[in-house]
Formats: C-alpha cells, structure tokens, sequence
C-alpha cells in the first residue's frame, strides 16, 4: 500500500521489535513485556495486545523461534488473522445500495463522502448525496460544494430542519431517477449523545421502511489520529447502529496506526477503506494482508 512506502505508521513498533530482539536475546518475558508495551504505545489495546503478546509466546515456544525476521513473521500471521474479515471488508456489490455515513464532526465524513462519491462515479455509478446533518452550520453547503466538485446531486433542505425529512425526500429523488449510489451525511453531534442515537435510529427506520429492497452499509467514520478517542466512539456508535464497517481517516499523518488492529479485535468491525491523503483518489479500500505486509515492509 502507498501508505507505508517512505514511512510505517508503526515504524517506532518495528524499530521495538529489533530492540527488544537485542535486550533479550533469549527471548523471555522481559522481550515479550518490551514488546507488548510497544505496542500499547502504538495506540493498540490492552486486551488485544494480550492476545497478541500470548499467540507470539506460543509461536516462540512451538517452533523455538530465535531470529527477528521469524518474529516479524509471525507476528505478521497474527495481525492478518485479527484484521481479515474475510468478505465483511468488502462494500457491498447489491444495488441500489444506500450508504449511512456516522461519525463525529471533525473526523474526515465529509471528505470521506466526496471520495467514495468520486470513486462510484468512475465505476460509472449514477450517484447521489444527502446532506442530512442539518444541525451544523453551513454542512449541507459543504457538501453542495463536494457534489458540484464531484459532479454529483446533491438533496438539501433548510438549516435546522428534520434531518430524517431530508433522508426520506432522498430516496424518493433516487428511486425516481434509478440512482445507484445514495450516500447520506448525518449529524456529528447534537445537543446530547442520546438526542444523536435517536436521530440515527429515525433515519435508519425510515431507509428500512421507504426502500426495503436497497442494500445497507452502515459506515462509521473514524480520525485515526485520536487513538483510544476512536475505541469510544465506536462502542458509542455500534450500540444504536448495525455498524457494518469503518473508514480510517488520516492514516497518512501523526497516526500510530494501532486502533486499526484494536477496533477489528474488539468490536468485530471490518474496516472497509482508508483515508491516506486529500485527494479524490486517497481513499484505499481496506486490505487485511497488504495492510499488515505493509506495517513489515522495509
């Protein structure tokens, strides 16, 4: 993957590993407590790191494992086995497919949804969008200007208005015009958590009752940068909605990369895309072995 060609978001990990090899050249617990504190320092969780650090052990002890570049092997197994979901990391291929993008505001939705927009239109997709966060100021405007970049429609209603409202007028509009793609913003945040939830179960209700026949992705949008912020958000999240996958954003920048590994483990959520830059085209779909042959990658 481009994301790991100059720089591994995990290299301070990678570089633990060579470390860790050359404290303890038996390979004991001091190696494996070096090693799992890398990679909670790596943003990866504590019971998935467990997990991880226990499968090593067994690795080592099995095949009486004494080299760093066997270590990197099998720890490269483990990884893939925790991240592939097999199919679930796939968008569904069914249309018309309706997609719900969640999130909190400031993680990349907006941008994320002028991309997938993009990348359905180059598919030849007939696509459209609906700006139904109608809470934030000037967020259905920014979307218009995605839609007008992207070439793509666009249903908005007034600023403050019933954001299912703007949801249910969109299906009508897509089934009218055989649209193939319909991605819907929603609110990042309202005046309490309980208020968000609700307003995304309307909407849900509403897509499920309007147009039963269109396929569902459920995408929760999460800023790779936040680290353990990002493990809150999607146990927040997957209690009120059937999460049916995550997109990463801003794998290019400050991040550790780990959540990547801690929300697959945990919560059982595929990730379907990463966000690796700001362009149109910087939208990777997710790939479990490439991932982690990246992470290795020197």
């Amino acid at each position: 993957m481009a994301l790991f060609e100059k720089k591994s978001v995990f290299r301070k990990f990678i570089d633990s590993i060579t470390m860790a090899v050359y404290d303890n050249p038996e390979l004991g617990p001091e190696f494996l407590e070096q090693l799992e504190e890398s990679l909670v320092m790596a943003d990866v969780g504590i019971e998935t790191s467990d997990k991880i650090i226990d499968e090593l052990n067994k690795a080592i002890n099995y095949h009486h494992i004494t080299r760093e570049r066997e270590i990197k092997k099998e720890l490269t197994r483990i990884l893939e086995e925790l991240m592939d979901k097999g199919e679930r990391n796939l968008m569904s291929k069914d249309y018309p497919l309706i997609i719900l993008m969640i999130g909190i505001n400031g993680g990349g939705k907006t941008t994320t949804i002028a991309k997938l927009a993009y990348m359905y239109k180059k598919q030849g997709k007939n696509v459209m969008l609906a700006a139904a966060d109608t809470f934030r100021a000037a967020a259905a405007e920014q979307l218009q200007l995605w839609g007008e970049r992207v070439g793509v429609r666009v249903i908005r209603h007034a600023e403050g208005t019933d954001p299912t409202a703007v949801i249910y007028d969109a299906i009508q509009s897509a089934k009218a015009n055989d649209v193939d793609v319909l991605i819907c913003d929603t609110a990042g945040r309202l005046q309490n958590k309980v208020n968000l939830m609700k307003e995304l179960e309307k909407m849900s209700k509403v897509i499920s009752r309007e147009y039963p026949e269109a396929s569902r992705e459920n995408l929760l949008v999460l800023d790779a940068t936040t680290g353990k912020n990002a493990v809150s958000q999607a146990a927040e999240f997957s209690g009120v909605s059937d999460i049916t996958g995550i997109v990463l954003t801003k794998m290019d920048g400050t991040a550790r990369g780990g959540i990547s590994i801690t929300i697959t483990d945990e919560f059982d959520m595929p990730i379907k895309f990463i966000g690796v830059g700001e362009k149109m085209e910087d939208l990777v779909p997710f790939n479990a072995h490439d991932f982690v042959e990246g992470i290795f990658d020197e």
